[in-house]
């Protein structure tokens, strides 16, 4: 008899327990590297919100901002390894993957305006880079926008000759690595998360950024001069470890990518606002000189640094630098 209730007793704990492991909400761990006020900041923590809510509570995302949970050098293995379910690195970041074509993003003034990208991103040139990210047991979710980059240096950077001998910090990146050497500038390879002292100390002279992340990560207080050029672009993909993402129940996926569309609309629409607010503030901060290029000087940049499109070509492939410039001409670019 007593046999006989353990048995039962057991069975009816294995309910118990079986019902509330069913209803533990799986947590998806989402690392980044910014400030939680940045545009990327704003938009995790929107899909963090937006993502709970369409699943009922039965998924949890936690947010880990500012390189708190790893490094941007990390993240990506992280990632693959399980070890964190979704990120949105820079997507600088697929070159040293082995993805090398998403380093078109990366070529100076390839995109002449916010239109031309978001028929990039948005398009079947997109839709096919992220498909070059699954064999890396990546699945690519959304784009998001982050604007153009500044210079910023602690001597006035008005033409390309200015940049002589700096040595400023960049990404891994072959393509940002051959435009300052076309610069006639020494590149050098940094953690985001190291540059606001690399440039406090010297270590290097300046950088590139959107104004949102050069404020938030208070560089302007340890570089005198900014330089409004938007030669670049700076842009984020989010991505989750595709193993996680294909195991979770379909109804979950399907909410997840509602909530993730609904994010990237609101990422895509303060991304210009907050770079405009940044380098307001930067400005008003007094520490910091603010230039922006006229026609003239931003003719010459382009002529100094158009044959970066070139050297790169065989990198990332020069069919699909000619699909993009296409795009541009198709909105009556030249």
């Amino acid at each position: 008899m007593k046999l006989k209730t353990l048995v039962f007793a057991l069975a009816a704990a294995a309910i118990v327990s079986g019902n509330a492991f069913a209803q533990a909400p799986i947590v998806i761990k989402f690392s980044h590297v910014v400030a939680n006020d940045t545009p990327k900041g704003k938009a995790a923590e929107r899909f963090k919100e937006l993502a709970e809510k369409a699943t009922k509570g039965r998924v949890k995302v936690e947010v880990y901002p500012n390189s708190t949970l790893y490094k941007d050098k990390e993240e990506l293995e992280a990632l693959q390894l399980g070890a964190v379910q979704m990120l949105a690195p820079s997507l600088a970041k697929f070159g040293p993957l082995g993805v090398k074509e998403f380093e078109v993003f990366d070529l100076p003034y390839i995109f002449p305006g916010k239109d031309v990208l978001y028929r990039v991103t948005e398009g079947p040139i997109g839709k096919s880079l992220f498909q070059k990210l699954e064999p890396k047991g990546i699945t690519g979710l959304a784009y998001w926008d982050n604007g153009f980059k500044v210079m910023s240096a602690n001597k006035p950077l008005h033409t390309p000759a200015d940049f002589r001998g700096l040595k400023m910090r960049i990404q891994s990146s072959k393509v940002l690595d051959a435009q300052f050497r076309t610069l006639g500038a020494n590149p050098q390879v940094m953690a985001f998360s190291e540059v606001y002292q690399a440039l406090q100390t010297g270590v290097v002279d300046g950088t590139e950024n959107p104004p949102s992340n050069l404020y938030t990560q208070k560089m302007h207080e340890v570089q005198k001069h900014v330089t409004v050029s938007n030669h670049g672009y700076l842009g984020y993909a989010v991505i989750v470890n595709k193993k996680f993402w294909d195991g979770l129940p379909a109804d979950i996926r399907t909410a997840l990518e509602g909530a993730m569309k609904d994010a990237t609309k609101y990422a895509n629409a303060i991304a210009q606002q907050e770079n405009d607010k940044a380098l307001d503030a930067v400005r008003k901060s007094g520490k910091t000189e603010v230039y922006v290029l006229n026609d003239k000087e931003k003719a010459e940049w382009r002529k100094a640094l158009l044959p970066v499109q070139n050297s790169m070509a065989g990198r990332i492939g020069p069919d699909l630098i000619q699909a993009v410039n296409k795009e541009a001409q198709a909105l009556g670019y030249k």
